[in-house]
């Protein structure tokens, strides 16, 4: 394996030009998929490749309960450095633990805590908070509870009629498509391996211009859209979110995304071309992550061989 066992390390760090290109090109939905499917699959690789690491590097210490035939100077040699690398491995894996799984925890209980705070208003889809902060939020259902829209009657008493149908498709929209489990994913991919942060960032603004355009589809109306969602940055501008539902406010670089929605609709392209920007966007994505996960694969495969062939019968 040589050097190659560290590749699904640092091949993340091709996720800012992808995110980038991605975000820019390709009709927001695409984006959105495309990018969430990347950070994940480079996550595990990344995440596996550590798990090697440490089960190589480690398993001559004293007292590891590891069998004795993995700690075979062959089996060592496949690791450059494994000692090293072993070592490294074992804070490095404990640290994806801990924030991969104190981030599954903060999610769980702000949504419960969410529903909570809405105890006692009607079951309906919209929930009409009292409110004199202006905001909206999409809350995703738990616990066999139903998806509601979230919105302040600040924001509504501030909105025209049109408007406010724009900002309850767009709103529907994030529901409908389940946008929080992208987010989701592209936050614990980015918990486990740093070099992916840019695409958690490309991915809460591609879900945000994924619900612009639904809304603006469903509405009739792109200018609607982008005037509504111009009122509503304006109004909430410099006033903090709720705390029970901050973790679902993304609103995003609203000038970009009015920008957007005054221009053209995206198209969607099945397969573009290879030698143009999207084509470039896409098919740059699609090599990275199969080269990460093949490295893995390869990886992780190889060194099951050896580790099996080094343990004693």
């Amino acid at each position: 394996m040589g050097v190659f066992v560290f590749l699904p390390l640092v091949l993340p760090l091709t996720a800012w030009p992808v995110a980038r290109l991605a975000e820019q090109h390709l009709h927001p939905r695409t984006a959105t998929r495309l990018l969430t499917g990347v950070a994940a699959v480079m996550a595990v690789c990344s995440t596996v490749c550590l798990g090697l690491l440490m089960v190589v590097g480690t398993a001559q210490l004293p007292g590891n309960p590891l069998p004795d035939g993995w700690s075979d100077p062959e089996v060592r040699a496949a690791v450059p450095y494994d000692g090293i690398a072993g070592r490294a491995a074992i804070p490095a894996l404990c640290a994806v633990a801990v924030v991969c799984g104190r981030t599954l925890w903060r999610h769980r209980r702000v949504r419960r805590r969410a529903h909570r705070a809405l105890a006692g208003l009607p079951g309906t889809e919209v929930a009409v908070l009292p409110d004199g902060t202006p905001y909206a939020y999409a809350l995703p259902g738990d616990s066999g509870r139903r998806d509601r829209i979230v919105v302040s009657a600040a924001l509504l008493d501030r909105l025209q009629p049109a408007e406010r149908r724009a900002l309850f498709a767009h709103e529907r929209a994030h529901l409908t498509a389940r946008h929080h489990r992208h987010l989701l994913a592209v936050r614990l991919a980015a918990r486990a391996n740093p070099f992916l942060w840019p695409l958690r960032t490309a991915v809460t603004y591609t879900a945000e211009r994924w619900a612009d355009e639904d809304a603006a589809q469903a509405v009739g109306s792109r200018r609607t859209v982008a005037r509504a969602i111009g009122r509503a940055a304006l109004l909430s501008h410099g006033t903090p979110p709720e705390p029970a539902f901050a973790n679902f406010a993304a609103p995003g670089p609203v000038p970009r995304r009015v920008t957007a929605l005054l221009g053209p609709a995206p198209v969607v392209l099945r397969l573009p071309p290879v030698f143009t920007t999207v084509g470039l966007a896409v098919w740059g994505a699609a090599a990275g992550t199969a080269v990460s996960a093949m490295s893995s694969a390869n990886s992780a495969v190889t060194m099951l061989v050896i580790l099996h062939a080094a343990t004693p019968l």
